[in-house]
């Protein structure tokens, strides 16, 4: 029976719980790398926003807030083309150093594309004014009293246009002496000069030039200046005569003496000259601009223009006119 009685008796079993120092598992680290995670993305974007221009922010903004409408108006190069993943998108980043603006490298095309369409208006004019020039000497050619003066017309290009001078000779003056009476195959000559003129838009400048032989009464009464201009408005009448609309003539000025052909002979005939010049385009902007417009490309101050004072001529007699 004693034996049957500690066979009977339970098992306890006894745990014993330590405190205070447990292991509490590893969660927390989990928690700690997504923190040092997103610090990390935090300062990458700090950084990223720090060395993008305004330029691309602007674009990068464009393309989340409205990207159909930046791909519409960027026609394609740089948003939305076919080098793009997504179809749309603003400008493309891959494209650029993030250290150019958008609006310097769209400046810089479109200062490329004025330049071009600037250089093809100047050869479409030069072609148009080399046709002009073989016009005019076919219409010399063509008539047996034009071609007689022939070696009395010079035609060259210069930097402000076509230039058509008509010197004198002489045996055969362009006005009588010391006047500005036209003599009839001058007057015949510019007539079909001003027909010709007549089929192109340049606007026109005409001078008048003489030699240096100096009137009997001086500088201060009727002069080589007031001579020159006189023959040059004469030149200017008989243009219009030939069709030419008188609103093509910008500017008649006497130039007298001071730019003579043949500097060598300062009273050579060939001094007294007129010089008929189909503007360039160019040149009729240097002719519009201001005073202080062009002293602002100069660099320097603009003076106030000076008066014109127009002179009264004196009755010239013959005895004072010499050849010129």
């Amino acid at each position: 029976m004693a034996g049957d009685a500690k066979k009977l008796q339970p098992i306890i079993v006894k745990k014993i719980k330590k405190g205070g120092h447990g292991h509490h598992g590893g969660a927390w680290k989990i928690a700690y790398a997504d923190f040092v995670t997103a610090m990390m993305a935090f300062f990458l974007l700090m950084w990223l926003l720090g060395s993008t221009t305004e330029g691309d922010k602007k674009g990068i903004a464009d393309y989340f807030s409205s990207p159909l409408k930046v791909a519409l108006l960027s026609s394609g190069s740089g948003a939305g083309d076919a080098s793009h993943l997504v179809k749309g998108g603003g400008q493309d980043l891959t494209r650029t150093t993030g250290q150019v603006k958008r609006g310097e490298v769209e400046a810089k095309r479109d200062t490329v594309n004025l330049q071009a369409l600037k250089q093809e208006q100047v050869r479409a004019e030069i072609a148009r004014l080399e046709d002009l020039k073989k016009k005019v000497e076919q219409k010399i050619e063509a008539s047996a009293r034009l071609a007689s003066m022939a070696s009395q017309i010079r035609l060259d290009m210069t930097r402000d246009g076509l230039r058509i001078q008509i010197v004198d000779e002489q045996n055969r003056p362009m006005f009588a002496s010391g006047s500005a009476v036209v003599q009839p195959y001058m007057r015949e000559l510019l007539q079909e000069i001003g027909h010709v003129l007549a089929e192109v838009p340049n606007r026109l400048t005409l001078e008048g030039h003489t030699d240096s032989q100096p009137f009997a009464a001086g500088e201060r009464g009727y002069s080589n200046w007031e001579l020159s201009a006189d023959r040059a408005n004469a030149s200017r009448r008989e243009l219009l005569a030939g069709n030419l609309a008188d609103d093509r003539v910008l500017r008649v000025q006497g130039l007298a003496s001071s730019q003579p052909f043949d500097a060598a002979d300062p009273k050579a005939p060939a001094n007294r000259r007129i010089s008929i010049i189909v503007m360039n385009r160019d040149a009729e902007d240097r002719m519009f601009r201001t005073a202080p417009e062009v002293a602002a490309e100069l660099g320097v101050e603009s003076a106030a223009p000076p008066a014109v004072v127009t002179p009264v001529p004196p009755i010239v007699s013959r005895s004072d006119a010499a050849a010129r």
